[in-house]
């Protein structure tokens, strides 16, 4: 990992894997958009044809069955794990709780004539990867907040590798009520959702994190539908003092860096003593693990050691940041929680680590990364609903309003709209 001394050096060298479009004049970006634009157009022109035809020439895997049926989700189920089952089952329940209890009510004001309406979009795609891990949380994470804001239809589209996806995908899909399930993944599975083909239907709205490929086609079908965001790679900061247990940070550290090559694990200091331990010794934990190259690439290619002179430097370095996942592991975290302003998600004190936030903590895993905490927030039954503000004015509310309405339309210069005012006002005089 590299170490950098001063909140200074450590803001100018965390901006360096900052923000979404960091990479977007690059060669290889212009070279990717442009194959997936190709993507889009062909498999909105050709529907199933086309989705056949990348996942034999992209995936290697002849589709015989776009749609996996009802029968292979029931089977799934019963052919997973016990213990696996019971721990889906058990997370679901908390997810499920906590999206219950941060769902917006209607409202009205009858003194003033006016409130909002809740309702959910009527038809969700979510997207769940399926490239060097398997993710049946993921599939929790974002099914499970859809069907409590109301989503009438829920599918999902996921890559294989033999032709059906993993059974411990299909089960979790199973436990969280999503509808219809597509084996199909990359660029491809985005647009035909976002398109509709004669087996996949066109959604209202895609969520999901995805590979490079997936983040591309989800910038360029917005508009034809809505997202979620965009993400880049999954990134945590731990804020330490000398009372943290650096073991216990060196864990969390590497359960951040074995997602991906490219995550961004960073560790931000007052105590030297404890970012030269973390840097001498997280190599010790990782000899030996399953994704021990993944980790030591990401580990050293994207790990940061920040030493600041004290806690409210580090608060400022996770504000200007704005990471994924903030980790207070100080004597007093909660001190600290009152000045974050821009973060995906908090853990609170060495006990509520990240991977609870990964799996069963409650809220979704899905999060703002590459600093788009600074305006957005984690995925949730918010991304699903629509306010629709309702206006209903009886003649006492309404005559005061028709007079300002047509001052300030007077000003703008719409003479019709302050005579749609001034009618009304002279009607009921």
């Amino acid at each position: 990992m590299k170490i950098v001394k001063g909140l200074k050096a450590a803001k100018l060298e965390i901006s360096k894997n900052k923000g979404l479009s960091r990479d977007q004049d690059s060669t290889w970006h212009i070279k990717n958009q442009k194959i997936v634009k190709r993507i889009l157009e062909q498999v909105k022109n050709e529907g199933d044809s086309a989705l056949k035809y990348f996942s034999s020439t992209l995936d290697k895997i002849d589709l015989d069955q776009i749609e996996v049926s009802s029968k292979q989700m029931d089977e799934s189920v019963e052919n997973i794990p016990n213990d696996l089952l019971q721990a889906i089952v058990k997370a679901s329940e908390r997810i499920l709780a906590f999206h219950k209890n941060s769902m917006p009510a209607d409202w009205t004001d009858t003194k003033y004539g006016y409130g909002s309406i809740i309702r959910a979009v009527e038809r969700v795609g979510i997207y769940i990867p399926g490239g060097t891990a398997l993710y049946p949380s993921t599939v929790l994470m974002t099914a499970i907040p859809a069907k409590v804001a109301g989503v009438d239809e829920l599918i999902m589209c996921t890559p294989t590798k033999n032709g059906a996806p993993h059974p411990y995908i299909l089960a979790a899909a199973k436990i969280s009520n999503v509808d219809r399930v597509f084996s199909i993944g990359g660029a491809q599975a985005i647009a035909a959702m976002a398109y509709g083909t004669e087996t996949v239907p066109k959604v209202d709205l895609i969520c999901g994190p995805g590979n490079v490929f997936v983040t591309l086609a989800k910038k360029q079908v917005f508009g034809d539908v809505g997202i979620d965001g965009i993400f880049g790679p999954t990134e945590t900061m731990i804020v330490a003092d000398e009372n943290a247990n650096s073991e216990l940070c060196m864990y969390d550290l590497i359960a951040q860096a074995e997602h991906d090559q490219l995550s961004i694990p960073i560790l931000v200091t007052d105590s030297e003593k404890l970012g030269t331990i973390i840097n001498d010794s997280w190599r010790n934990i990782v000899s030996g693990l399953d994704r021990e190259s993944i980790i030591c690439a990401s580990m050293q290619n994207r790990g940061l050691i920040a030493i600041v002179d004290n806690l409210i430097e580090a608060i400022d370095l996770v504000n200007s940041f704005a990471p994924e996942h903030v980790s207070l592991v100080t004597k007093d975290p909660q001190e600290l929680i009152p000045y974050i302003r821009n973060a995906g998600m908090v853990f609170v004190g060495e006990n509520s680590h990240e991977v609870l936030g990964d799996y069963v903590a409650g809220p979704s895993h899905v999060m703002p990364t590459s600093s788009s905490a600074r305006y957005s927030s984690g995925l949730g039954v918010e991304s699903f609903i629509k306010h629709i503000p309702i206006v209903d004015f009886g003649y006492k509310t309404a005559a005061p309003l028709n007079e300002i309405a047509s001052v300030i339309a007077r000003a703008e210069g719409l003479t019709a709209h302050a005579l749609a005012a001034e009618m009304r006002m002279k009607i009921n005089d």
